[in-house]
């Protein structure tokens, strides 16, 4: 008899909630979570290293970094809720992609819009691109009761947290709220595994924005002020 082993609905949220503990504890072993130091030379974001440097892997290697405990804990278990929500709802690839990219959206904005002279790190870039992937599949299939419920929640639970970010000072906002619009572009542009993705026209009008999206936070972020 030939035993074949499933691939646990939420695999990629495991993995990618591994990999920010393990980096926790390289982070931790190298220096500390918050030395400044230690965070850039792991990959860290930072306007100058990015476009001076032409380092543009801090977009992805920064949402494995994380600054504080807390930080990391408050991430990983929001990651870990909507992952076990959203995963098996977009399929492992899906999600994965969704999810990095989201985070790359989300530094880009910051690169764009934030402080040149800051160093950031944290999932919570990616984390707000579930919430936008979750809102758009919430819109789409609003005709399910448990699909548009989810979707409810996502909406509330970002805007909830962007109101938060106003008052709490070294918060990068410009990161959630990227991460947000990149998450839900990316949604509408990949479909689920429900099989009532957006409709060619929005899917196409959906890429036209993200790409539009790209080349203004590119732009803007190549300007540097020393």
């Amino acid at each position: 008899m030939v035993r074949k082993r499933q691939i646990p609905p939420a695999f990629c949220t495991f993995v990618l909630v591994f990999i920010c503990i393990a980096m926790f504890l390289v982070e931790t072993f190298m220096g500390g979570s918050e030395n400044t130091a230690t965070l850039v030379k792991l990959g860290a974001m930072n306007n100058y290293a990015v476009v001076a440097g032409h380092q543009w892997w801090r977009l992805i290697t920064a949402q494995f970094l994380h600054i504080g405990i807390w930080h990391l804990v408050s991430n990983i278990v929001m990651i870990y809720y909507m992952g076990l929500i959203i995963e098996p709802m977009l399929g492992h690839w899906r999600f994965l992609l969704i999810y990095l990219l989201s985070g790359v959206g989300g530094n880009l904005l910051s690169l764009a819009f934030g402080s040149d002279k800051s160093i950031g790190a944290g999932a919570s870039t990616a984390l707000f691109g579930l919430f936008g992937a979750v809102i758009a599949l919430g819109i789409r299939h609003r005709a399910n009761p448990a699909v548009a419920y989810v979707g409810r929640q996502a909406l509330v639970l970002a805007v909830l947290n962007l109101i938060i970010d106003i008052f709490l000072p070294n918060i990068d906002i410009y990161g959630h709220i990227g991460g947000l619009i990149s998450g839900f572009l990316l949604a509408m542009m990949s479909g689920d595994r429900l099989g009532k993705g957006y409709n060619t026209k929005l899917r196409v009008i959906a890429a036209a924005i993200a790409i539009i999206y790209i080349i203004l936070t590119v732009r803007q972020g190549m300007v540097i002020s020393f």
